[in-house]
């Protein structure tokens, strides 16, 4: 079974990784992104996946440990396999204001840009997933909110566990969770 976890991005996969790292699974990684001030701790990111596209047989690189595909290559992943994919889900004005911060900082933020159009082709990209999830048998999901993890860490984490089928440290995970670092949330 191939764990995998995704949403949008600025959704919070960083921190599931860092929840099921805790718990006692591997995550493939390979530090090329570092920590940051938008991510202080860290990504946890494989480069590599970023080839799914052109060569989707690198998943079969990871060896036995989760990774983080973000939402527009989920659907390159080869669809022999059986998945089951954590997809983060975060209130999309968040996501965007958060993006945004981002790159605000990074010098690449575009004032002029029309966050509408992007805010619309996120709406659509997500539909386009949830029917994918629906349309392949070999794909299970678990929707995760950043919010539920917030309001109840440990809670999500045994969920995480239950559905993952795998023994894992729900206390571990559960101590993860830092509500200083979820910033621009709506009110």
């Amino acid at each position: 079974m191939n764990t995998i976890i995704s949403g949008l991005p600025r959704s919070g996969t960083s921190l599931i990784c860092k929840l099921l790292a805790a718990g006692g699974m591997s995550i493939l990684s390979d530090g090329e992104r570092r920590a940051d001030v938008d991510n202080p701790r860290g990504y946890l990111e494989w480069e590599r996946i970023k080839q799914l596209p052109k060569d989707p047989t690198c998943i079969a690189e990871r060896k036995a440990k989760a990774v983080k595909v973000i939402s527009q290559l989920l659907l390159s992943l080869p669809p022999e396999h059986q998945y089951r994919v954590i997809f983060m889900e975060r209130p999309l004005p968040e996501v965007m204001v958060s993006q945004d911060e981002m790159l605000r900082r990074r010098g690449t933020f575009d004032p002029s840009g029309d966050n509408s159009v992007v805010a619309r082709a996120f709406q659509d990209h997500l539909y386009q997933i949830e029917v994918w999830f629906k349309v392949n048998p070999t794909w299970r999901c678990a929707e995760c909110s950043t919010t539920s993890v917030l309001r109840a860490p440990k809670e999500t984490a045994e969920s995480i566990a239950k559905f993952l089928q795998v023994p894992l440290d729900v206390e571990a995970m559960a101590r993860q969770v830092d509500e200083t670092l979820y910033r621009q949330r709506r009110k």
